[in-house]
């Protein structure tokens, strides 16, 4: 399987990126080397997508695939795509305050800590649909792991179209979200316009 192995706090400073959007807070207080200069339109559209499959722990393919998916549907293509990428198992795990980072929430859903609707989910690409349930295992609730990571991300802002019991670590998408929901700093118009070349 492919891992990318790139420090995280490096990989956001060449991608311009703040490591909150990752569940990390630490901060970097170096700069990159090519801050300041000026970029070609392709190194901006491709930055873009970079920061995107940054974000979500998505792979080259992977990501062209949801791409492909999201020009087939209807509506903008650029807006299907952050909602497809939004409502990936692993992310929907982050967004609930179940894991500190999106990494985190992809290896509690490879455990098979996770069930969705009651039945055990171990793929973290799996999408969600609205009025789906989401809950950690029995055991997984019986585990300190869990308690701590509820202590750091208690405070976390949980999305409007999430509804979610953290006390019962259970959850419910009331809703696919629409664009505006999605907080995350990346310009998908950039990414259609590179992919549409």
């Amino acid at each position: 399987m492919a891992i990318n192995r790139t420090p995280v706090l490096k990989r956001c400073r060449s991608l311009d990126l703040d490591p909150t959007f990752l569940g990390y807070d630490k901060k970097s207080n170096r700069t990159s080397a090519r801050a300041g200069k000026k970029m070609s339109e392709y190194g901006l559209q491709l930055r873009e997508k970079q920061k995107a499959k940054f974000i979500y722990g998505v792979l080259e393919k992977p990501f062209r695939n949801y791409y492909e998916k999201a020009d087939r549907m209807k509506g903008m293509t650029g807006e299907n795509l952050m909602v497809m990428l939004e409502s990936r198992l692993d992310n929907v795990v982050f967004r609930m305050g179940f894991a500190r980072t999106r990494k985190e929430s992809r290896q509690v859903v490879d455990h098979k800590h996770v069930l969705v609707n009651g039945k055990c989910v171990n793929i973290p690409s799996y999408l969600v649909k609205a009025g789906d349930v989401i809950e950690l295992t029995e055991k997984a609730k019986g585990l300190n792991r869990y308690k701590a990571i509820l202590e750091v991300t208690g405070g976390r802002l949980v999305p409007e179209w999430i509804d979610v019991d953290q006390e019962a670590f259970k959850g419910t998408v009331k809703n696919l979200p629409s664009r505006e929901m999605i907080d995350v700093p990346v310009n998908e118009m950039l990414i259609v316009e590179l992919y549409s070349k």
